[in-house]
């Protein structure tokens, strides 16, 4: 088969003829049509994501839609012909997702929703899932609470979804030009550069405090999140890195989780739930519930390094998708 692999950090793209995977027990191997680039793999190329020890010589990509070439010993979830998606690989040295086929762990696939294609597919599961381990693992999220998640990116426009099919009423916060999303997706839009946290705690939640706060930016916006919310509330992040005051927090009585969605990538331990997540995730989005934002720029998988360019240079409009095979 062929494969798109990186020889050393910031290394370029080399298309090469590899040897195709055999399915292990519990193992599906699967044709892969689309790839979701997210920027952990530009994070990783350019050797500055330890955590997720992907060893080089690499296949990057981490997110996959496609479909079910075969099935290894002991796999009864899925039958060749099936189409799938996940989060499988690119991490912890895994192959990833940038080749024609790749062997990956039953446990970390789901049915594809049926009304979304390959592209929009392979958008989905590392947002989601993280998305999905914060708001509802976590937090526990509740109808008719109000839930303020600071950065509209792939993660927050999950979060926002997520939390409005729990019956959650949704805030948002970043810059002006993401209004028109923000209030697309039915939250309420907070203009970060022009509102303080004591002002928009003050004008949405009277001075108390919002129930549920995800980060997804970290850094200020993580102190931040300490400030805006309520007694006995709770905020999690998927970016929970730095140093912090934890005065804010705790003089609120609340609580603090972080979200490490690569855990069992790279543990092998609770894979199974990532594959129910999507499942989840499945059952939303065909209840037209979850609609992925994903990028019109169609990516070949010769031009996967136009899609790092791109995301580096910030100009993309929703999720980088890159069109394996079909």
């Amino acid at each position: 088969m062929e494969a798109l692999v990186v020889r050393g950090i910031n290394a370029p793209f080399t298309r090469e003829k590899v040897a195709r995977p055999i399915p292990g027990a519990g193992q599906v191997l699967v044709r892969v049509m689309a790839s979701g680039v997210n920027p952990l793999d530009l994070k990783i190329r350019s050797g500055s994501a330890p955590h997720a020890k992907h060893p080089f010589p690499a296949v990057l990509g981490m997110d996959l839609a496609g479909v079910v070439e075969s099935v290894g010993a002991g796999v009864s979830a899925f039958v060749e012909h099936d189409e799938v998606y996940g989060l499988t690989g690119g991490v912890g040295g895994l192959q990833g997702s940038l080749a024609e086929f790749v062997a990956v762990d039953a446990d970390l696939l789901a049915p594809k929703p049926k009304n979304l294609s390959m592209r929009e597919a392979a958008s989905l599961p590392l947002i989601f899932i993280t998305a999905w381990e914060g708001l509802i693992d976590r937090a526990q999220v509740q109808t008719r609470q109000k839930v303020l998640v600071q950065g509209v990116g792939g993660v927050g426009h999950m979060v926002i979804q997520i939390a409005r099919a729990y019956g959650a009423e949704v805030f948002a916060v970043d810059r002006l030009k993401k209004h028109d999303l923000i209030e697309r997706l039915g939250a309420t839009s907070i203009d970060r550069q022009a509102t303080s946290v004591e002002e928009y705690v003050g004008d949405h939640t009277a001075g108390e405090g919002f129930d549920v706060v995800y980060d997804t930016v970290g850094g200020a916006a993580l102190d931040a999140s300490f400030n805006a919310v309520r007694r006995f509330g709770q905020v999690v992040s998927c970016l929970g890195w730095g140093t912090h005051s934890l005065a804010p927090l705790s003089f609120r009585a609340a609580s603090y989780s972080g979200v490490f969605t690569l855990l069992p990538m790279l543990s092998g331990t609770g894979r199974a739930h990532h594959g129910e997540i999507l499942r989840e995730a499945t059952r939303l989005v065909e209840a037209g519930k979850v609609e992925p934002l994903i990028d019109p720029r169609q990516f070949s998988f010769s031009a996967v390094a136009d899609a790092h360019r791109e995301i580096e240079n910030r100009t993309t409009v929703g999720k980088v998708v890159v069109d394996i095979s079909g």
